[in-house]
């Protein structure tokens, strides 16, 4: 039942600040000895959907260590944990290497140095990270907030580091923040919106510290982000795997927020595909860059979280509904997107001898895909060894540009078959000079410029050709693809990668971007010190050292969901 101060809560302002009886809450939640799971059983994590029977799923063992490798032999890492708890550094020395006993890269001191600078706290608490600590730039515009999705990297370096304090104090305070009413001009909200950021402003004058929050009404473009609610649920499960505690996770408040985020996103209506609409500048890729309609990081997010969701749902009575849709939703999902957004040499070869204006279910070019949109860069660029997801599908348009962080994710949230994974490590590697260059890891592949910029980005003149969100060479993507190398067995890539940030991110300073097809020049309007970047070396540089790590942030495959190795039937021409 709700308590009346979580209902007064729906009343607050958006630009309110959180009143005395959620500060009870808070209270109570973080001072809530956590209840470690101290054995390394067989986790929720490793069972099947096929073995998850939704009346009689027990609460125990979510927080259990479970595998996540694609990889074989001395690279495969089936049965991984993540150690997590008691273990903290000090005097910047990360807690992985007193445990493996080797001497850390002089950059990881000055990195956990500046990670820690940018924490911010809300009266007396650790409560994240801001976005960049750049004391050169002349404007900060809302830098100096923190945003869900910059603090993912954050608290996986806390995690891994054995400090999960502050990851568990951001997820209840951002919990009780979707509780807020959440208004844009005359418009109201869904109601599991998660707010793209929160700032913590001091009054000294009555000596306590206040909220503010963004939903979109102050973001550039006014576009509320989609990705906050799907971040907040994977960085829920992380803490969970990492700490073995599962009562935050099982918490009335926690399991309300997921059902609210799963019932907004799993929300019925004129779609017929099970992918979810999304509008341009609602993910990492924040403005207007021709992402609008089904983009490929959203999908694979999406199906990360319904996969974390439904490994942390209680199958009672409100619950047992959602998981019974997540299942659902998981099977048509993965089909649509290893099927439809799936590209190879083979594919491609397909799509170029497409016929236009089918009609009925037998219908090949079922998008009624164009061959002549396909871009001529295309051709050249696709080797015959490797593949990848494009970035979009829709009727009568596929997006055919590389973006990296939806195969990352895609590969962790196992929404990639292990072929599939496995084609696009080799494309990474085939294609290094153009994806990776001299700064991992290019955002998205090509740069678009001319015309078509103009007409796509409304002429926004920080995503011109080559850099920002438009072919930009951003340091944080480092610890997704050294993830997906993991998980796949490929260290070589991850090796390389991070030797490549090493001789530059800190001389550098430490920048949100980089310009140039090879990533050589630090942004034009780039902050510096910035945190995700900071904090994205040091996860990969953990994980890279103890792999066990990636336990926290990666899925294994599925077993009830049969991996679509090709395209189905209608799609062979």
């Amino acid at each position: 039942m709700e308590s009346a101060a979580a209902a007064a809560m729906r009343k607050v302002s958006s630009q309110a600040s959180l009143a005395d009886p959620d500060d009870f809450d808070l209270t109570r939640l973080l001072n809530h000895k956590p209840r470690i799971n101290v054995e390394r059983q067989r986790s929720f994590d490793d069972r099947s959907l096929s073995e998850l029977s939704l009346s009689g799923a027990g609460a125990g063992g979510r927080g259990g260590w479970g595998g996540c490798g694609y990889g074989a032999g001395a690279e495969s890492y089936e049965s991984m944990y993540s150690p997590g708890g008691g273990l903290r550094s000090y005097c910047g020395t990360p807690a992985s290497s007193t445990r493996l006993s080797f001497e850390p890269h002089p950059l990881v001191g000055e990195a956990w140095d500046a990670l820690r600078r940018s924490l911010v706290s809300f009266r007396g608490q650790p409560l994240g990270t801001i976005a960049a600590v750049d004391h050169s730039a002349g404007e900060v515009l809302n830098y100096d907030q923190v945003f869900v999705r910059d603090f993912v990297p954050s608290a996986l370096a806390f995690l891994m580091n054995g400090e999960p304090e502050v990851v568990r104090n951001f997820l209840v305070k951002t919990l009780l923040l979707q509780g807020w009413e959440k208004r844009i001009d005359r418009f109201k909200l869904g109601e599991g919106a998660m707010p793209a950021s929160f700032k913590v402003l001091k009054d000294p004058k009555r000596g306590v510290d206040k909220l503010v929050a963004d939903f979109g009404e102050s973001a550039i473009g006014r576009v509320a982000p989609v990705d906050s609610g799907f971040w907040w649920i994977i960085i829920l499960r992380a803490y969970t795997k990492s700490t073995g505690d599962v009562t935050l996770a099982e918490a009335p408040m926690c399991q309300k927020g997921i059902r609210l985020i799963m019932n907004q996103c799993l929300a019925e209506g004129f779609d017929t595909f099970p992918t979810l609409l999304c509008a341009d500048g609602c993910c990492m890729i924040d403005r207007r860059m021709g992402v609008y309609g089904y983009p490929i990081e959203i999908q694979a997010l999406f199906f990360m979280a319904l996969r974390c969701a439904l490994l942390m749902l209680k199958p009672d009575a409100e619950g047992k509904e959602i998981m019974e849709r997540i299942v659902t939703r998981l099977a048509a999902l993965s089909y649509h997107v290893r099927s439809y957004f799936w590209l190879d040499f083979q594919q491609l070869n397909d799509i170029y001898r497409f016929k236009t204006e089918e009609y009925s279910h037998t219908a090949v070019n079922k998008f009624n895909v164009n061959p002549e949109s396909i871009p001529d860069w295309l051709f050249d660029f696709m080797p015959t060894r490797g593949g990848y997801f494009v970035g979009n599908v829709s009727p009568a348009r596929m997006d055919f540009r590389w973006f990296a962080l939806g195969n990352c994710v895609a590969i962790l949230a196992s929404l990639a078959t292990p072929d599939q994974a496995a084609a696009i490590m080799d494309l990474v590697e085939e294609r290094w000079e153009e994806l990776v260059g001299e700064m991992p890891v290019k955002i998205c592949y090509p740069a678009i410029e001319g015309h078509e910029w103009q007409t796509v980005t409304g002429c926004d003149p920080k995503n011109t050709r080559w850099s920002y969100h438009n072919g930009g060479s951003w340091p944080v993507l480092l610890w997704l693809l050294t993830a997906a190398c993991i998980k796949t067995g490929r260290l070589k890539i991850a090796r390389r990668a991070i030797e490549l940030a090493e001789a530059r991110l800190a001389r550098d300073g430490w920048p949100e971007y980089y310009d140039g097809k090879l990533g050589r020049y630090v942004g034009k309007q780039a902050r510096k010190f910035q945190t995700w970047s900071i904090a994205g070396y040091l996860v990969a540089k953990m994980m890279l050292e103890d792999p066990s790590h990636l336990g926290m942030i990666s899925l294994e495959e599925d077993k009830a969901m049969k991996p679509v190795l090709r395209r189905s039937a209608s799609w062979t021409v």
